[in-house]
């Protein structure tokens, strides 16, 4: 692959990735998780996680970007995550997931916030600082420009990576996860879909 493609696949990526965990202003953009039911020519029927149905479209160029299953071996100093969780009463946060993201996307979403994967959850995207391990399993110091944070993770505790997707693999039965917006006739439009690869993810 020459170096201009792989440049294009990257800032693709990149784009792509630009928007997963980013705080968004309801007033402007929905998260939506749910999977795919059916696809009807150019219209994706979801079936939301709420059980609702509802109706997505794409942008021209959308963009499709996979989630994998990772490890937490996979998790190194110097890295740059993003991890949903519960704040702890001692202050940690305890992980439901981390996502490990590619080098390009050093600094996406960066911080602490609140999050809506489940009532209470917070994200936390920073740097992993020092990998110790500790009484539940490994903690992960996770430094973002305003702290840091200490992500504890758990057998239970979800680990992905992305890499670049491909539109056929969007299927009946896919799971997806889309920042979009509502049109005027109630269907979404989005620029890109994020998807669980082979059944993975993704909940977030």
């Amino acid at each position: 692959m020459s170096g201009m493609i792989q440049r294009a696949l990257a800032a693709a990526a990149s784009f792509a990735l630009v928007s997963i965990a980013l705080p968004v202003s309801a007033q402007e953009a929905v998260r939506i998780r749910g999977t795919i039911e059916r696809i009807e020519g150019p219209v994706y029927v979801v079936k939301s996680r709420d059980g609702s149905e509802l109706k997505l479209t794409v942008t021209d160029n959308p963009l499709y970007v996979a989630i994998v299953p990772g490890t937490m071996a996979d998790i190194k100093p110097g890295m740059f995550v993003g991890s949903a969780g519960m704040m702890e009463p001692d202050g940690t946060q305890k992980a439901i997931e981390v996502h490990i993201f590619p080098e390009s996307m050093r600094g996406t979403g960066e911080g602490h916030y609140d999050w809506d994967l489940i009532p209470k959850s917070k994200m936390t995207n920073g740097n992993v600082e020092q990998a110790v391990t500790g009484v539940d399993g490994p903690v992960l110091s996770v430094k973002y420009k305003d702290g840091e944070k200490k992500l504890v993770l758990t057998p239970q505790t979800v680990v992905v990576t992305y890499v670049f997707g491909d539109k056929d693999e969007i299927q009946p039965g896919t799971k997806i996860f889309v920042v979009a917006k509502m049109q005027a006739d109630g269907t979404f439009l989005a620029p890109r879909i994020t998807y669980g690869r082979n059944g993975a993810g993704p909940a977030f």
